[in-house]
């Protein structure tokens, strides 16, 4: 389909997405094969470095509601690790937990405090993205789907107007679009331009990172700390989370399977700047400093060097004043960013297209871009920040006590496990019904952006247990008592599935296999509150039921 001609002869486009990286791709593929005229403009080229490499469970169920609800497929090929590694590119690893070690500086590591969450069979592996490869075939995709794709094109003015929006750029002629979505990230063009960004983030937690992929890293679990351990997964098949008093590692490898042809591994050192501010040193010497003063992190990179450039950052925080304008939309990361830590930024993008995407579509049907039709968008966009800032400032809060983050490291369980059932329920649904009511059903859920959108109980004892976390970062409460507020405010079976094992702090892996989610089954029917029961009831009995067919 060809764009049709506008003011001045420009070329006139129903949507112009800027930013042709993850969320700019998703977006553009959808509204091309959907049959709306969209031009897909990038600074750079493809393939290119990125960061934002591992997924969890909620972004892989949300991938599949985009393809299914949008008719999309390709975008569930990058849902699962085996379709990935089959139909994308065998340089992508997997991810089979989310592992945390704690540490203390210049200390041995203790064994007993470690925390795994191990990713459940019937969800299916998730991934280690190597974005690189992943970016270009998300871009080849909307390209093929009718995109006009638009590389090494940078937009260096931006006019709107009651019809649309011009766009200047670095060579050739303007380009006209009736709307315009931005997905540039933190250089966002259209935050720069109407200068949307807010002076002091809005965000309570405070980090900056410095990052790379390396060559040479050794698995945990061939380190003399890691051998002891007894958790049910190897850290070397999931994401490692160093955790300290003050910070979090991460480490992602690519190699992590049988049939792995990438060598690299992704590694990224997160600070508090308030407690480690940055300084002139390089960040490749920052980071060697750093592990001369933890005995037990060291050996993993003790023959590990770098593949590329370190990159370190400032603060990594930012938030703007909108999120949706006249005839314009900032997509997740271009609106705002919080932290790495769980992963969340892709399944928060991924929220925010599939609430933009049928919005713009039936604007493009009806030419109607007003800006309260996409009310709805801005309130996800806040409240999908506003709850991943609160998990995350609450960990850097209870990193520094173990006890503390033992129970912390709980809410965040109980909250990703109930909101991955969430979307999976729906998912089923819609499958099994092709009614679309099941897609606004999930918008009309009342704590839009949370954990767990539709449970008032469940949303009531987060907020409890983020106070008082934030009791503890002030000062009014020490670690010790909020540790037993946060064990008590789990000890409520009617929204903390009893099988999981929540309330003993002993218990340090969440392992949900087939006897605990038949058991987690009973609990949804019998005990669970109205709000959570049923969602939860259904999505277990499908994922068994996957299970045991497969079988």
């Amino acid at each position: 389909m060809h764009p049709t001609s506008g003011p001045s002869d420009n070329p006139t486009y129903d949507v112009a997405v800027l930013g042709a990286g993850m969320a700019g791709s998703l977006l553009a593929a959808i509204l091309a094969r959907n049959g709306v005229k969209t031009v897909l403009l990038d600074a750079g080229a493809h393939p290119r470095f990125a960061v934002g490499e591992s997924t969890i469970p909620s972004t892989s169920v949300m991938l599949r509601i985009l393809a299914a609800r949008y008719d999309v497929p390709e975008i569930a090929h990058i849902s699962h690790f085996a379709s990935m590694r089959n139909k994308v590119s065998s340089n992508n690893g997997q991810k089979k937990n989310f592992g945390f070690v704690y540490h203390r500086e210049g200390a041995r590591q203790d064994p007993a405090e470690i925390n795994q969450f191990v990713i459940p069979v019937a969800l299916s592996t998730e991934s280690h993205m190597f974005r690189q490869d992943v970016d270009t075939y998300m871009f080849n995709v909307a390209v093929r789907y009718g995109a006009e794709p638009r590389l090494n094109t940078r937009v260096t003015d931006v006019d709107i107007d009651g019809s649309g929006a011009t766009l200047e750029v670095a060579t050739g002629p303007a380009i006209r679009a009736r709307y315009v979505v931005d997905a540039g990230g933190h250089n966002s063009p259209l935050a720069q331009k109407f200068g949307l960004r807010d002076e002091v983030p809005q965000q309570r937690t405070h980090s900056r990172t410095l990052f790379t992929h390396m060559v040479g890293v050794r698995p945990f679990d061939d380190c003399p700390a890691g051998r002891p351990h007894d958790n049910p997964s190897p850290w070397h098949q999931g994401t490692l989370h160093h955790v300290f008093d003050g910070g979090w590692l991460w480490v992602i490898p690519f190699d992590n399977h049988k049939h792995a042809t990438n060598r690299l591994c992704s590694v990224g050192l997160t600070l508090d700047p308030r407690r480690f501010p940055k300084t002139d040193q390089a960040p490749e010497q920052e980071f060697r400093a750093f592990l001369e003063r933890f005995p037990d992190i060291a050996p993993q990179f003790a023959q590990a060097r770098a593949a590329r450039p370190w990159v370190s950052t400032g603060r990594l925080q930012y938030s703007s004043s909108q999120v949706v304008g006249d005839r314009f939309c900032l997509t997740s990361h271009a609106h705002g960013f919080v932290d790495a830590l769980y992963s969340r930024g892709l399944t928060n993008t991924t929220d925010v297209i599939n609430a933009l995407a049928w919005r713009l579509i039936e604007a493009a049907k009806d030419d109607d871009f007003s800006k309260e039709r996409f009310e709805y968008v801005e309130r996800l966009q806040n409240g999908l920040v506003r709850s991943h800032d609160d998990v995350v400032a609450s960990s850097f809060t209870a990193f520094r006590d173990y006890g503390m983050w033992n129970a912390t490291f709980r809410m965040w369980a109980l909250g990703q496990v109930l909101g991955t059932l969430n979307l999976q329920d729906a998912y089923v649904r819609h499958q099994r019904t092709r009614d679309p009511m099941v897609w606004r059903e999930l918008e009309g859920q009342p704590y839009t952006g949370s954990l767990f959108p539709p449970s008032a109980g469940f949303n009531k004892i987060t907020e409890a247990a983020w106070a008082a976390c934030r009791d503890v970062e002030s000062g009014l409460m020490s670690p010790d008592r909020a540790t037993g507020e946060l064990y008590d405010l789990l000890q409520d079976d009617s929204y903390a599935p009893t099988p999981f094992g929540l309330t003993d702090p002993r218990n340090r892996f969440y392992n949900p296999n087939p006897i605990r989610m038949i058991r987690t089954v009973k609990w949804a029917k019998n005990r669970a509150d109205p709000d959570t029961g049923p969602i939860v009831a259904s999505a277990l009995t499908g994922f068994l039921r996957s299970r045991f067919h497969k079988n």
